[in-house]
């Protein structure tokens, strides 16, 4: 088989070929892969298949060797009955929507128990499966909340760093206001902490990257338009209906964690 050439529409995921799936993976996988944060050693091939639209076996082998996000995706797919690769579930794992509401529960604590109890003291695991059981769903930001180490750092008093991080690693939307080259310049809101729990701050400016040597992760953008961001990259398009859904994923997720007694298990993914 060969790899197949997708010009993505803004379309429902519903709308889209299963084989685009791959492609929607890889325009939010990109950023912390090309930082060496996760994902196979194939930053600059991810780049490539997703900027030339071209999905394939490839893109998806690539896709699979992420082991912190294939198994929220099969997770998903199983709830769904459909493949890890099927768009509808991999914008559920990114971006969020009702269908994550199937997903939750008893079926995400074994999905968790699978992978991270024979890792953790008993204590700890209590720990992560109570985000579950305030509501958190197999959603990246769920990954970033309260998997990750970074909000335990938070609550013990390490701000500035783990704050960075958080509010890079997950996904976020943003407004575009000026396109200026390889960059734009985006409002978003950031995440701060007073002390206890984590929120959304006003909306203020930042730069982002839209391309790299005239490869970019999302079609053409222009003022006005909302994108999503993970890392310092814009990823994608999104119009009102998928910007809704990701802030409500954000909203629950950082309820979940903020509902949490202790921190995080800072011993998980650390």
């Amino acid at each position: 088989m060969t790899d197949t050439v997708h010009r993505l529409p803004s379309a429902h995921p519903e709308a889209l070929p299963p084989e685009a799936g791959a492609l929607i993976f890889g325009r939010y996988a990109f950023p912390p892969n090309d930082l060496g944060y996760c994902g196979p050693d194939r930053a600059g091939e991810l780049l490539e298949r997703v900027s030339a639209g071209a999905s394939g076996p490839g893109l998806e082998e690539v896709a699979r060797a992420f082991e912190g996000a294939w198994p929220y995706l099969e997770l998903i797919g199983e709830c769904l009955g459909r493949a890890p690769l099927d768009p509808v579930v991999v914008e559920a794992y990114w971006l969020g929507g009702p269908v994550l509401d199937h997903c939750g529960g008893a079926a995400f604590v074994r999905s968790l128990e699978e992978r991270f109890r024979p890792r953790l003291t008993r204590l700890a695991f209590e720990r992560l499966v109570a985000a579950v059981a305030n509501g958190g769903t197999p959603h990246h930001n769920f990954h970033v909340f309260a998997v990750y180490p970074w909000v335990g750092l938070l609550r013990h008093g390490h701000v500035d760093g783990p704050l960075t991080v958080l509010d890079k690693c997950r996904i976020r939307g943003a407004q575009v206001l000026v396109v200026e080259g390889d960059h734009a310049v985006v409002e978003s809101r950031h995440l701060q902490w007073d002390g206890h729990m984590l929120s959304l701050a006003p909306p203020t400016a930042e730069t982002v990257r839209l391309r790299r040597d005239g490869l970019s992760l999302a079609p053409e953008v222009r003022p006005g338009d909302f994108v999503t961001l993970h890392w310092d990259w814009v990823c994608d398009w999104i119009g009102s209906t998928r910007l809704a859904r990701l802030r409500q994923a954000t909203a629950q997720e950082l309820a979940a964690v903020n509902a949490c007694t202790y921190s995080a298990p800072a011993a998980v993914l650390s």
